[in-house]
C-alpha cells in the first residue's frame, strides 16, 4: 500500500494543494471568517471560530471534497455581502456585531430582501461552521483543540483504564487526530 502511495505525481499533489489555496478569494474569507464568528463567537468560555480555524476548514473542504458546492457557497457569501451592504450599509465584515447579528437573522427567518436562497446558505454555513469547530482537526479545523476544550471532549480513544471511566474524574485531554501523524490503522 505505501508504495503505491509513493508513485503518485508529485505535479497532481502540487495542483490539489493549489486549487484548496484558491477556493476562496480574500474578500471572501474576510465575509465568511466575520459569519462563523456571529455563529460560535469569542468569550469567556473560549475562542470563537476563525480562532479554531473554522474559515480555513471550509475553505479547504471547497477546495477539495466540497468542490461542488464552491459554486453555490461563493454566490451565498457574496449574497450575503450584498444583503448587508442593502440593510444595513456596509459589507458584512464591516458590520458592528449587533448588526451582523440582525442580517443573519434576516437570513435564517427567510426575510432577507433580494436573498432567495438565505437560509439555505445560513444552514449550510452553520453547519459547516458546526463541524470546522467540532471536528478532527485533521481536517483543518479544531485548530489547537479549541472546540473539543469548549465542549470537554478529550478526544478520541482506542482504549480507556477503568481508572478513566469512574464517575466525577476529570479525564486528560488526548490530544491527537484520530487520523493525524501518530494514528496507527490505516489512514
Amino acid at each position: 500500500m505505501l508504495a503505491s502511495a509513493a508513485i503518485i505525481p508529485v505535479a497532481a499533489l502540487t495542483a490539489a494543494a493549489q486549487q484548496t489555496e484558491q477556493a476562496l478569494s480574500p474578500s471572501q474569507l474576510r465575509t465568511l471568517a466575520a459569519f462563523v464568528d456571529r455563529i460560535i463567537p469569542k468569550d469567556e468560555l473560549g475562542p470563537g471560530a476563525s480562532e479554531g480555524g473554522v474559515p480555513e476548514y471550509i475553505h479547504r473542504a471547497l477546495g477539495d471534497y466540497l468542490a461542488a458546492e464552491k459554486p453555490a457557497f461563493i454566490e451565498g457569501l457574496e449574497s450575503t455581502d450584498a444583503f448587508a451592504r442593502r440593510a444595513r450599509g456596509a459589507p458584512f465584515a464591516d458590520l458592528t456585531p449587533d448588526k451582523q447579528d440582525a442580517v443573519l437573522r434576516s437570513m435564517d427567518s427567510g426575510s432577507a430582501d433580494g436573498f432567495p436562497n438565505a437560509r439555505a446558505f445560513f444552514n449550510r454555513a452553520r453547519r459547516l461552521t458546526v463541524e470546522g469547530m467540532f471536528g478532527d482537526p485533521y481536517y483543518g479545523g479544531n485548530r489547537n483543540f479549541a472546540g473539543w476544550d469548549l465542549i470537554r471532549y478529550p478526544g478520541p480513544r482506542l482504549a480507556s483504564s477503568p481508572d478513566d471511566q469512574k464517575m466525577g474524574v476529570e479525564i486528560k485531554p488526548y490530544r491527537r487526530s484520530a487520523y493525524g501523524p501518530g494514528a496507527e490503522h490505516g489512514h
